[in-house]
């Protein structure tokens, strides 16, 4: 029976019974009254760790088999932030500022060497939702935007150091990611302008972005950004200048990427126009299509990290090292998930990770850019 616990379900009974026991006698093995048997039973006692423990010794089985979190099977109403996802059911939900949100599991989105799980099933109108998993669940899970690829390895260490606690990375462009925080769709932004000026770019566009609402920008990752090449670098390129003797093929990021801008101001730099690199309209939509790109032979450079450059066995021409960093409106800051995340960055476990990746550094990782 369900327990006055929220989102506890007890399955002592049942156990205890399959067993062959009975409440005296199993409340004389593990050392307590009949009565706190059967108030643990009737969902009137919750019993603590080592209590637990030890019904599931006598019980042989495991806690889990004894106490599960009750799947709420409540219609909710979500906004979907993809218009055209209602079209495929399964998302992946986070509640926002008190409002469920919800992101697509379509596509490509929706698989990572094996599928992605699913936190709900959408009404066929897209205005609601089945959950999966408990709103306890929910309520401990956060939306982060943005395309560093490391941020997957952040999440891992956040669940280690809270195995209740989730993070949904969801990939999007440095300006895509503040728009989405703009609009109340996520809860962290991972931004990773370079500074061409002077101040600190990623803090600048999210205030411009976030239209100067208080934010925390906290240091996640320095990184190295360039051109992802085939292995030998054939068209022995050198920099940025290069691109324009007519023959190399560009696979370019689309205009609002952080890469993109960082092209741009480069060409700007060497009085480049657009026009003379060949493939600048060539857009794809994130550095694992502009590393395909290159591996396929479809171009012949491809704006990326030097990390997914490594991954796909290809050449790295550096043009930047530029530092990663989340950015956090300061109402969602003690968000319990997102005051982890805050610790996490400071934890040498998950630095060392960081630094273990091609062209990474951690040096700054965990330090606090702006609070303002």
């Amino acid at each position: 029976m369900k327990s006055k616990y929220e989102d506890v379900v007890c399955h002592v009974k049942s156990v205890r019974q399959s067993s062959g026991l009975s409440q005296s006698r199993l409340a004389d093995l593990v050392g307590v009254k009949r009565q706190a048997i059967y108030d643990i039973e009737t969902g009137k006692y919750m019993p603590n760790t080592a209590l637990a423990l030890r019904l599931a010794a006598h019980l042989k089985c495991r806690v889990e088999d004894l106490f599960s979190e009750q799947i709420s099977n409540e219609i909710q109403g979500i906004n979907l932030v993809e218009e055209d996802g209602w079209e495929n059911q399964r998302v992946a939900v986070a509640k926002i500022r008190g409002r469920l949100v919800g992101y697509s599991l379509a596509g490509i989105r929706s698989f990572n060497d094996g599928f992605r799980p699913a936190d709900g099933l959408l009404a066929p109108d897209g205005s609601t939702v089945r959950l999966l998993c408990s709103d306890a669940i929910v309520d401990k899970t956060i939306m982060l935007l943005g395309c560093d690829p490391a941020f997957s390895i952040l999440s891992a260490h956040v669940s280690r150091n809270a195995p209740d606690m989730r993070i949904h990375c969801r990939f999007a462009s440095s300006y895509r990611a503040l728009r989405g925080l703009a609009s109340g769709n996520a809860h962290i932004a991972g931004a990773h302008l370079h500074n061409n000026q002077p101040g600190e770019s990623n803090v600048a566009l999210a205030h411009e972005m976030l239209a100067g609402a208080k934010v925390t920008v906290v240091a996640f990752s320095l990184l190295e950004e360039g051109l992802m090449v085939s292995r030998g670098n054939p068209y022995q390129i050198r920099d940025v200048r290069d691109l324009a003797d007519g023959k190399i093929r560009l696979a370019n990021r689309e205009e609002g990427a952080a890469l993109r801008t960082l092209l741009d101001d480069y060409l700007d730099r060497f009085g480049i126009p657009r026009d003379a690199v060949k493939g600048y309209y060539n857009e794809v939509s994130s550095h694992v299509d502009g590393a395909q790109m290159v591996a396929y032979k479809f171009a012949d450079a491809a704006l990326g990290f030097r990390a997914v450059a490594h991954a796909f066995g290809l050449d790295f021409v550096p043009i930047e090292t530029v530092r990663c960093d989340l950015v956090i409106p300061n109402d969602l800051v003690d968000h319990p998930v997102v005051s982890i995340v805050l610790d996490t960055l400071h934890d040498r476990r998950l630095r060392d990770e960081l630094r273990a990746l091609p062209g990474y550094e951690s040096s700054r990782t965990g330090s606090v850019i702006a609070d303002s």
